[in-house]
């Protein structure tokens, strides 16, 4: 097991482009986004700016992707910023300075990559930094994804497998990169989880000296997988990309309930990411384009909740810039920050066919969230059965001995709602 850093001990909580933008974000868009940022959201723990896919395609323009098309590489088979689109990676910079702005507004920056060796590289046969070996030598090429065409998979047995990794972690340290998105990877859909691929991924990251995030995607994670997980990666997801529908929303409660065990410092189950306000903007996927979230603000206030009780890390998707103080109010909600930052052992403890309830402690208070599921309001029941710290009460009983927070017990849940406690 890796040692655990600082920053370790709360999930991390940012911005990433792909639910505005897809595959073809701008550095002026990342800039401005990053600025807002620093200003309404830092100091409530929302650091991470992270650039996703194939920032080093010239003619991305959607979430969209262009088969067997022209990749931006140097000369030792890694790829670079697409300069057309992030004009201060020119004359060699690379990503630097917009790391070094985005680290000048007390932020941290990301970068999202595709499992493997560019197909590019592997066709022209171009050089590894630092041995005689080149891309051909260590390429899987049977071993591809089966949405994009960017990359083949690593033989991780092969001589130069290792020495590869090292070269991009080595890069992307120059960079000043703090966050790695490790894509087609957790779980590929033709392959399952690549587990030599992150062990790998994970031992050069923890030689390279530098504190990096492993982020891996997409899911679902298979449970199989889950102690692994946990000793490799600091994320991992439990979903293919989720979007702003109830039915994905109803969904995650059951994942989450199945991955709570592992949720521990360091180690973060991801429910994926935040379609909340304005999304779309250059993306065509789930099931639409430029929009406001589809979610109301009932559903949004509860998948909120329950990213936050079960420590998710929080990536916000949406266009910053134009947000609307409603969304602001909630991404600032100082009750979600106290349970996402330390809450302790969180569990689902009630189901039923109106309400599933989920627990989590903090240091000083305990805390309850009562969830709407059906698609009516409903009046919660006072006498659901509940076991705090070993005694069979009902929430009732609980609440009654306890200061109520936010909201009074005996009252409407509006559908897909939730009401949170703290005793």
């Amino acid at each position: 097991m890796y040692a655990f850093r600082d920053w370790a001990k709360t999930p991390p909580k940012g911005w990433n482009s792909w639910d505005s933008y897809g595959a073809s974000v701008t550095e002026k868009e990342v800039r401005h986004n990053a600025e807002y940022m620093s200003r309404h959201l830092k100091e409530y723990g929302w650091e991470y700016v992270v650039v996703d896919i194939q920032w080093y395609e010239p003619a991305a323009n959607s979430s969209r992707y262009h088969a067997y098309t022209d990749l931006e590489m140097d000369e030792y088979s890694r790829l670079r910023p697409a300069a057309n689109r992030f004009p201060s990676s020119e004359a060699d910079q690379s990503f630097k300075p917009l790391s070094d702005h985005v680290h000048s507004l007390g932020l941290k920056f990301g970068i999202h990559i595709m499992r493997g060796i560019p197909r590019q590289a592997v066709h022209r046969n171009s050089k590894i930094k630092g041995i005689d070996l080149r891309a051909r030598d260590i390429v899987q090429p049977n071993s591809i994804c089966p949405w994009n065409t960017d990359m083949y998979g690593i033989d991780t047995t092969k001589p130069g497998a290792k020495a590869y990794y090292q070269s991009l972690v080595e890069l992307y340290a120059d960079w000043g990169v703090d966050f790695i998105k490790v894509d087609d990877i957790a779980d590929s859909k033709l392959y399952g989880a690549h587990l030599n691929e992150i062990a790998l991924l994970r031992e050069v990251i923890d030689e390279s000296g530098r504190d990096i995030v492993l982020s891996l995607s997409p899911g679902p994670a298979s449970l199989e997988h889950g102690t692994f997980l946990q000793k490799h990666a600091n994320m991992w997801r439990l979903t293919d990309d989720y979007w702003d529908s109830w039915s994905q929303l109803r969904d995650m409660f059951d994942r989450c309930e199945k991955w709570a065990p592992f949720v521990g410092e360091g180690t973060w189950p991801d429910c994926d990411m935040l379609p909340m306000g304005h999304i779309g903007l250059r993306s065509v996927d789930g099931s639409g384009s430029d929009r406001m979230t589809r979610f109301t603000r009932d559903e949004q206030k509860a998948m909120l909740t329950l990213w936050s009780l079960f420590r998710s890390p929080l990536f916000f998707g949406g266009e910053l810039t134009d947000l609307d103080e409603w969304t602001l109010d909630l991404l600032q909600n100082e009750s979600l920050i106290e349970i996402h930052a330390n809450g302790k052992y969180p569990a689902e403890v009630y189901r039923d066919k109106d309400f599933i309830v989920w627990k989590t402690q903090t240091d000083s208070n305990e805390w309850l969230a009562v969830f709407n599921i059906s698609g009516e309001d409903r009046l919660f029941d006072r006498d659901i059965g509940y076991s705090l710290d070993g005694d069979n009460k009902t929430i009732g009983e609980v609440l009654d001995s306890k200061e109520i927070y936010n909201w009074e017990v005996n009252t409407v849940i509006t559908t897909h709602g939730v009401k949170l406690f703290k005793f």
